[in-house]
């Protein structure tokens, strides 16, 4: 939502909105011009949207619940309504689209292909889901580029109203199971997807899973370190504070390197250069303009990194992604205790997946674990965080409120921490990083 209220900002409009929580983000996007409040009301919509109604376009995300007034009031009124999706899908009409689809790795993968395409020349259009640590922004402009990147989410199949020139589908895990009802229509929907790659595009996907190409589109795969993909990486090693490796494709070999964390993130890493190579860069420059890849705020996201303190943030929301951070994190300091504070989101997911989180937490050392962040949803009746704390099967463990979190940490300084979540828990970091820096 956030790149594209930048977005209308650069073409001339007067943008404005609503969120449900102040934050470091929304705090720019006022610097930049753009109104935000926080209070669900009617007195906040500005006279001039009230009395030119045919001006005015609202835009929302499936993030606000249906019973928002702000949002009610709009309806009731006839606006012109439409969804984030809906409207990202109509401007990326105007390019060939570079969709990221997949229940994991799409911030990642996009925010390392449009930097890989805007340092190699080649350039594009970027909406991202995540702030780009090399442009400390989630919104790139490029006029000359033939191409738009875009975050495909599979939410609300709001990936559907995309018809990309090259897709990418980096996971299809079991998610959003309070709209797709199982794993197999979700699976079905992301067929829908590829299918609806032009005739002339390409699809790029992790090697092993199964989505059926149309006969008039190209398919590459890609994987970590399987030889069978098209794209991988051999001799992977970190040295340095960096990973050293090997790229293999079609063109041939190349070596790389990477200026990331954690396997997956080398993965996503394949991907990217894999999608960048397919839209014309060579791999010698992606090779080289790789290592200078610097992130994404909340993937992965170093805090404080002190040979006696450790602290990371990541946007981890799904038991498969809290697994691989976890994992990630494990690998790299072995020999320190990890302590993991985690805000599950959403009461369906929680329902839904409380053992494999209660699994993937287990993998701590210590845990601290917060309320559900309800985002759109109202609450359902016996689900609480309470059934993954039940399941978690490590003896330090601990669940608390929000506010509480600073007064523990400083009880107890922990040796490596990672706050993990997609709610509100990003309002956490300033303070604890600033806490962790003082102790």
């Amino acid at each position: 939502m956030s790149a594209l209220a930048r977005y209308f900002k650069a073409k001339g409009y007067d943008v404005q909105g609503y969120d449900r929580t102040e934050t470091a983000l929304t705090h720019t996007l006022v610097d930049e011009g753009i109104a935000v409040h926080y209070t669900d009301s009617t007195d906040a919509i500005p006279p001039s949207y009230k009395e030119n109604k045919e001006n005015v376009l609202v835009i929302y995300t499936p993030a606000v619940p249906a019973f928002h007034s702000e949002m009610s009031w709009f309806r009731r009124n006839e606006y012109r309504m439409m969804k984030r999706s809906q409207v990202l899908g109509m401007i990326s009409e105007a390019k060939k689209t570079i969709a990221v689809a997949g229940t994991h790795g799409k911030t990642s993968v996009s925010a390392m292909t449009s930097f890989l395409l805007t340092e190699t020349g080649i350039g594009c259009d970027a909406f991202l889901g995540g702030i780009s640590r090399n442009y400390q922004t989630n919104l790139l402009l490029c006029p000359d580029s033939p191409y738009t990147v875009a975050e495909a989410d599979e939410y609300d199949r709001s990936f559907l109203w995309l018809h990309p020139y090259i897709a990418v589908v980096t996971a299809m895990d079991a998610d959003h199971l309070d709209i797709y009802g199982t794993h197999k229509e979700l699976k079905k929907a992301f067929g829908q997807f590829v299918s609806q790659i032009t005739a002339d595009g390409c699809l790029i996907v992790k090697y092993g899973l199964d989505v059926a190409v149309p006969a008039d589109v190209r398919k590459y795969t890609y994987a970590l370190d399987n030889p069978q993909a098209d794209f991988y990486a051999r001799n992977i090693r970190c040295h340095d504070g960096m990973y050293h490796a090997e790229l293999c494709c079609p063109e041939g070999v190349v070596p790389f390197r990477a200026n990331i964390l954690g396997r997956v993130n080398m993965e996503n890493s394949v991907a990217a250069m894999a999608t960048s190579c397919v839209a014309g860069a060579s791999m010698p420059d992606l090779a080289h303009f790789m290592e200078a890849f610097a992130g994404v705020q909340r993937r992965f996201d170093y805090r404080v990194k002190r040979n006696d303190r450790v602290y990371i943030d990541d946007y981890g929301h799904h038991p498969e992604e809290l697994r691989y951070t976890i994992q990630s994190v494990r690998e790299l300091y072995p020999e320190k205790q990890i302590t993991g504070i985690f805000q599950p989101h959403l009461y369906t997911r929680t329902r839904d997946f409380a053992e494999g989180f209660a699994q993937s937490l287990s993998m701590l050392d210590k845990l601290i674990l917060l309320d559900i962040y309800p985002a759109r949803e109202e609450p359902i009746p016996g689900i609480s965080s309470q059934i993954i704390f039940d399941r978690v099967t490590i003896p330090h463990k601990q669940m608390c409120r929000m506010e509480d979190v600073i007064g523990i940490l400083s009880a107890n300084p922990p040796e490596v921490l990672l706050t993990m979540g997609a709610g509100d828990i990003d309002t956490l970091v300033a303070p604890v990083e600033n806490l962790l820096k003082c102790l």
